[in-house]
């Protein structure tokens, strides 16, 4: 399937957005959380979980109009939706789009 070049603008920009907003989920849980509770270091959750905040409402955010603009299905804007919530969920879900969308963004 080839993207026009309008899709293939949406299509980087979630990738871009679902990656970073998928690093910082990582970053909260594995490296902030135990510098609070192993640590006793409060202010790493702190300033990491404001970030992934904000990341995470731009990732909800731009999941409908990309599923709009890529014609997905239900079901994936439903995988896309739940990934965001699952540790590593970003990174599988840009790995199960790239093969069923036969495309390399």
């Amino acid at each position: 399937m080839s993207l026009s070049p309008e899709q293939s603008t949406w299509a980087k920009r979630f990738k871009w957005i679902s990656l970073i907003e998928g690093t910082s989920f990582l970053v909260l849980l594995f490296i902030a959380m135990p510098l609070k509770y192993v640590m006793d270091q409060p202010m790493a959750v702190t300033v990491v979980g404001w970030a992934h905040g904000i990341l995470f409402i731009l990732y909800i955010y731009t999941v409908f109009p990309t599923a709009s603009k890529l014609n997905w299905n239900f079901s994936r804007t439903l995988f896309a939706l739940i990934a965001s919530v699952l540790p590593f969920g970003p990174f599988i879900f840009d790995r199960n789009l790239k093969k069923s969308q036969h495309v390399d963004f």
